[in-house]
C-alpha cells in the first residue's frame, strides 16, 4: 500500500494577495485614464472590537489596491432614524460606488430595516433582498463576500465540485444558506449535491462522513472532529474563535470550527485558521466594489 498523501493546506492569504494584485492593476489603469477609481465606504456604529478590526482591515486593503475608502462612525446610541438618513445619503452620493453597514448593530436598531434600505446597486456585502433573490435565481448579483471567497478558493485549488456531495454545517444568511445555493447551481464551478445541516440535525456525524467537501460554519470552536470526516475529503473551515491562552503574548490563540490538528491527518485539502477563508472575505469585498464602480451588475 502506498504512503498516504499529505493534505494540501489551502493558503487563503496567497489567493487573496493574487486577487488584490489584479484588482490593483485594473484600478491603476482606470486612474491613468482620468477615472477617480472605485470608492468603498463603511458605516460603523458603536465600538465593537471585532467590527473595528474588520473595518480598519477593509480600509487598509482598499488603500493598498488604490481605492478610496471612507468610514462613517456613529455612537452606539445613534437612533434608527439617524442611521436610515445616513443610508439615504450614501445611496444618493454618486462618488461612493459601494458601502457596507457593519453588523451587528445595537439592539434598538432593526438590522433588517437598515439592510432593506440599502441601494442594491451599492450593496457590496450582498445582503439586500434583491441581491439575495438574484443570487438564488442564478442571475448576476453582488454575492456575500465570505461565500464568494470560498467559491474562489475551491476554484483556485481545482477541487472537483460537479456531482460531488457537499455538506454545509450552519445555515446563517451570511454564509451557510447562500453557499449551499451557490454550490448547487447548474453552472461551471458548482453543480454539487448539497446537504445543509445545523445544530439540530440528527445523526450529524453519519451525514458529514459522506461529504466529499465539508464546509464548517457552525460557530463552535473545534466542533468538527476527525471521526466526522471522510478520508480524503476537502474541508473548509469558516469559523474563527479567540481562545484564552496564557502562553501567547496576546493572551489568546485563534481556532476554527474544525479540530485542525486531528482532521488534517485524514483529508486531501483543508483551510487553516487563521489564513484560510478570512483573507478572502475582504478581497471579495474589494472585487464587488470594483464591479459596482464598473456597473457590471447593475448597469
Amino acid at each position: 500500500m502506498g504512503k498516504k498523501k499529505q493534505a494540501v493546506i489551502i493558503d487563503g492569504r496567497q489567493v487573496a494577495a493574487e486577487l488584490k494584485e489584479s484588482i490593483k492593476k485594473e484600478v491603476a489603469e482606470m486612474i491613468d485614464k482620468g477615472d477617480n477609481g472605485p470608492h468603498l465606504a463603511a458605516v460603523l456604529v458603536g465600538d465593537d472590537p471585532a467590527s473595528e478590526t474588520y473595518v480598519a482591515s477593509k480600509e487598509k486593503a482598499a488603500h493598498a489596491v488604490g481605492m478610496m475608502s471612507s468610514t462613517y462612525r456613529y455612537p452606539a446610541d445613534v437612533s434608527e432614524k439617524e442611521l436610515l438618513e445616513v443610508v439615504d445619503y450614501l445611496n444618493n452620493d454618486d462618488e461612493i460606488d459601494g458601502y457596507i453597514v457593519q453588523l451587528p448593530l445595537p439592539g434598538h436598531i432593526d438590522e433588517n430595516k437598515i439592510i432593506h434600505h440599502i441601494n442594491p446597486a451599492k450593496d457590496v456585502d450582498g445582503f439586500t433582498p434583491e441581491n439575495v433573490g438574484k443570487m438564488v435565481l442564478g442571475q448576476p448579483a453582488f454575492l456575500s463576500a465570505t461565500p464568494y471567497g470560498i467559491m474562489e478558493l475551491l476554484k483556485y485549488y481545482k477541487i472537483p465540485i460537479a456531482g460531488k456531495h457537499v455538506v454545509v454545517l450552519g445555515r446563517s444568511n451570511i454564509v451557510g444558506r447562500p453557499l449551499s445555493i451557490l454550490l448547487s447551481q447548474k453552472k461551471e464551478g458548482a453543480n454539487a449535491t448539497v446537504t445543509l445541516c445545523h445544530s439540530a440535525t440528527e445523526n450529524l456525524g453519519e451525514i458529514t462522513r459522506t461529504a466529499d467537501i465539508l464546509i464548517a460554519a457552525i460557530g463552535q470552536p473545534q466542533f468538527v472532529k476527525a471521526d466526522m470526516v471522510k478520508e480524503g475529503a476537502a474541508v473548509i473551515d469558516v469559523g474563527i474563535h479567540r481562545i484564552k491562552d496564557a502562553t501567547k503574548k496576546s493572551g489568546y490563540h485563534l481556532t476554527g470550527d474544525v479540530d485542525f490538528d486531528e482532521v488534517v491527518k485524514k483529508v486531501s485539502f483543508i483551510t487553516p485558521v487563521p489564513g484560510g477563508v478570512g483573507p478572502m472575505t475582504i478581497a471579495m469585498l474589494l472585487k464587488n466594489t470594483l464591479l459596482a464602480h464598473k456597473k457590471e451588475i447593475y448597469s
